[in-house]
């Protein structure tokens, strides 16, 4: 079998993560069909297939998906093993602006092994005042919550959001336990900004003419997860955010079921912006860091 070439490597793995092929050429700066060359090239060598279609798109077979997951992790070695060897000279200030709940309950959990590797990079964090908003002129990259429709933007989705049921162990036991998904509604239930992820999944739980619409709205992630896990009430978190409290004990999930968000977290930038240095350093890291978070 002749070995696959790194582009076509790239190319799979980035299609991987994306699901689309414009956006995976976007993010390399191919053309689509340069993309999609690639795939068949990395097809032909492998002996295997890689792609089916679904409707009018593709999408990965299974070995497909987990090829590419062997994939991603060893580019990210070899990402790393460059990165070791070239990052001194990467320099300059470099703004980020960081949806607040995502800054606090995952970036800042990292982001000293971000500082270690570029020192040089003057690195500066704000949060918007929108989980969307990506308006900010000063800032240099944003990681915005939201459907990715930033028209005249570089959009990369960063990850797929699964929301599910936390709630604190001491709450539980105040309860007498969580039989089945009727019986979160003994407990107060805490939402972000608005009633629409518990709305979903307990009408995905089956749980019969729930009052979705109680208990307290908070604007801020971190307010909603401060609750939760005082026992204040029953929150709607995805695994990456929460996956630290956890880990800790401090934060439980009750039942397996899961809801997918339709709006995920994605790097969102100018164009111009793409090849500088500084923010070229930042966007690997994080995408690498990302990857191994969400591979245990």
């Amino acid at each position: 079998m002749r070995i696959p070439s790194t582009q076509a490597l790239r190319a799979l793995e980035s299609f991987s993560r994306h699901g689309s092929v414009w956006r995976a050429a976007e993010e390399l700066h191919l053309t689509r069909s340069a993309v999609s060359h690639q795939l068949r090239l990395l097809e032909r060598d492998l002996g295997f297939q890689l792609l089916q279609r679904d409707g009018k798109g593709v999408v990965l077979t299974p070995r497909g998906r987990k090829y590419a997951n062997d994939v991603r992790k060893a580019l990210i070695v070899l990402d790393d093993a460059g990165g070791r060897q070239s990052t001194t000279g990467t320099s300059g200030p470099l703004t980020v602006s960081c949806t607040a709940g995502f800054a606090s309950l995952w970036l800042c959990t990292h982001i000293a092994e971000f500082q270690e590797k570029y020192p040089d990079i003057a690195l500066r964090i704000v949060t918007p005042r929108k989980l969307d908003d990506v308006s900010d002129s000063n800032v240099d990259l944003f990681i915005a919550f939201g459907d990715g429709n930033w028209p005249n933007r570089s959009v990369e989705q960063l990850c797929d959001v699964e929301f599910t049921p936390l709630c604190s162990p001491v709450l539980l036991n105040k309860l007498g336990g969580l039989a089945e998904p009727k019986d979160l509604l003994r407990a107060t239930l805490l939402h972000l900004d608005d009633f629409e992820d518990w709305t979903r999944w307990l009408a995905l739980a089956n749980v019969d003419n729930p009052d979705s619409e109680r208990g307290i709205v908070f604007s801020d992630m971190n307010l909603v997860f401060s609750a939760a896990i005082t026992a204040q009430g029953i929150a709607m978190g995805d695994e990456l955010t929460c996956r630290k409290a956890m880990q800790g004990g401090q934060l439980i999930k009750p039942f397996d079921l899961a809801i997918k968000s339709p709006k995920s977290y994605f790097l969102v930038t100018d164009y111009e912006r793409l090849k500088h240095p500084a923010q070229s350093a930042f966007s690997d890291w994080l995408r690498s860091r990302l990857s191994q978070t969400r591979g245990g």
